[in-house]
């Protein structure tokens, strides 16, 4: 079938819209009509550095849509359910058995790229990012990140739960785990940050943001923020002693500054994307500090996603105060709105095509 993906076609390039064929969908594969997209600022890291070789490449890694064809196997959705999708995971190894599919022993199912699914003029097209590649208005997906969810569940709120709003809230519910009264200081007003601050907030906690623009300081505290802070200032005392603190951003000089703001036995979680940190040990040691590492907030999509959906319909979730949302042909700018910092959460929505129908994929010679 013909669908219409956003290519990155050099290193760094834009994304630009180009009509490609889809194969599919094989046995164990599913055929989603993309309707809403999230940008996350891992995309945007990506496809900076993504190698020539695998280009050109189809990103997107926080669609939402319904099911237009599953293959022989798939059981877990039907033609006309709609989905949110999540990162991919193998199913079978000791960490997925256990729970906790975010560290999945074939992590490279998320990042490597693959060319069965798409082509363009004969030539292959990489995909399958995140098992779904959700910049285009079809993708390819798989059981395992592919998750039921409410009809009438807006897709442009379903779209960012399946990476960056369940990063930030899982990170705080799942890792954290705090107690009512704690404090939780977030470094960063993306849409991870601001995400874990809704979710202290489900705890009672008293949550301070340190974020250097003005405005998203000033929506952190729309949403309940007790303080929000400009790092580039000196840190209170009164914030100098909070029992967790979170740094989405990945920069070795706000690691640095999250670490000074525990107190002892205190547990900075790590979920920004960045180089390396050079760590006072002897501070982490004689504080008893905690450091861990966060990967889509520890959770299981098929488990979490729809409990965040129950807490938006309650009214103590309201993930629509962080997104923006763009026509899927404006792409680029709304890329560049999130790296300017412009907009937290940017999501794209698709138009209804009339699209060729699909071609099951043929099975492979012996």
């Amino acid at each position: 079938m013909r669908a219409q993906a956003a290519l990155v076609e050099t290193t760094g390039g834009p994304f630009t819209l180009r009509d490609v064929d889809i194969v599919g969908p094989g046995a164990d594969e599913i055929l989603v009509r993309i309707t809403a997209a999230g940008i996350c600022h891992t995309d945007l890291a990506m496809r900076r550095r993504w190698p020539a070789a695998r280009l050109p490449m189809v990103f997107g890694h926080e669609g939402a849509g319904v099911v237009e064809a599953v293959g022989a196997s798939v059981t877990t959705v039907a033609p006309g359910d709609q989905v949110c999708l999540s990162f991919r995971s193998c199913g079978e190894c000791v960490q997925c058995r256990a729970g906790q599919p975010a560290y999945c022993r074939l992590s490279d199912l998320n990042t490597r790229g693959v060319s069965s699914t798409l082509r363009r003029g004969g030539a292959p097209v990489f995909g399958g990012f995140f098992g779904q590649s959700s910049f285009a208005t079809h993708a390819i997906t798989y059981p395992g990140n592919t998750v039921k969810i409410p009809a009438d569940f807006p897709a442009t709120l379903a779209a960012p739960l399946g990476c960056g709003v369940q990063t930030g809230a899982g990170t705080v519910l799942n890792v954290l785990d705090p107690a009512p009264g704690e404090t939780i200081v977030i470094f960063g007003a993306g849409g991870v940050g601001l995400s874990a601050l809704l979710a202290g907030l489900l705890r009672d906690c008293r949550v301070i943001v340190v974020e250097p623009r003005p405005a998203r300081r000033d929506l952190a505290v729309a949403l309940g923020a007790a303080e929000a802070l400009d790092p580039a200032a000196d840190l209170p005392a009164r914030v100098l002693k909070a029992h967790h603190a979170i740094d989405t951003t990945g920069r070795p000089e706000t690691i640095s500054q999250a670490i000074d703001v525990l107190r002892r036995r205190g547990t900075l979680a790590l979920v920004g994307i960045g180089g390396t940190a050079n760590v006072d040990i002897m501070t982490v040691l004689a504080g008893g500090i905690s450091i861990r590492g966060v990967i889509e907030g520890d959770a299981d999509p098929a488990v979490f996603l729809p409990y965040l959906i129950d807490l938006h319909r309650q009214g103590r979730f309201p993930l629509e105060r962080l997104i923006t949302t763009y026509p899927f042909t404006e792409i680029e700018r709304a890329a560049q709105d999130a790296l300017t910092g412009k907009t937290v959460k940017p999501v794209l929505t698709f138009q209804d095509q009339d699209l060729s129908p699909v071609r099951p994929r043929p099975a492979p010679s012996n």
